[in-house]
């Protein structure tokens, strides 16, 4: 669980998205995003190694990232893994998409010749059943009060955030 203090409410967790160049075999990170539990966002489109060729124009169509401005403006994934590194170092960072954010994430440290500082988890398992029961409910209002244009990594990691600081809230006035 995300560190508390008596005088304050819960740090929110560490919150980290990926954008893919698609889904199954063969796909690949193309935009790593992250909320620190202070709220700092950042994020990295990822240049492709030369043998990432899948793409999925529907997935461009989602993110809106094109493969060519990848290849002109993504860091490459040793430098990519670095940044990730020094900012998570110790940490639990949470994902909505656990199974396929771990599976992009092992990916970029695999071919970038590193191992994680820090530890991925499933966002789920911060949440009781009725959380769980309502985060898609939460998460559209949430959307919709953030006004969010773009389905790009650090605003996914930010919307996530602040669907779980919305459910804790809503769960603590109620008690």
């Amino acid at each position: 669980m995300p560190p508390t203090t008596h005088d304050h409410p819960p740090q929110p967790p560490a919150i980290l998205d990926i954008e893919a160049s698609g889904f199954g075999l063969g796909s690949y990170p193309i935009e790593v995003g992250l909320v620190t539990s202070e709220g700092q966002p950042w994020c990295s489109l990822v240049r492709p190694e030369p043998d990432w060729q899948h793409w999925d124009p529907q997935a461009e169509s989602v993110h809106g990232i094109a493969r060519e401005q990848l290849l002109l403006h993504g860091r490459s994934p040793r430098e990519v893994t670095q940044m990730l590194n020094e900012r998570l170092a110790g940490q639990t960072v949470y994902s909505d998409a656990w199974a396929h954010d771990y599976t992009w994430l092992s990916r970029l440290f695999d071919v970038a010749g590193r191992s994680p500082h820090f530890k991925l988890d499933s966002l789920r398992a911060l949440l009781t059943d009725a959380q769980a029961a309502h985060w898609h409910e939460v998460k559209r209002r949430v959307s919709l009060s953030l006004g969010l244009q773009r389905h790009r990594a650090s605003a996914d990691a930010r919307l996530l955030q602040q669907t779980y600081l919305a459910l804790q809230q809503h769960q603590r006035a109620a008690a």
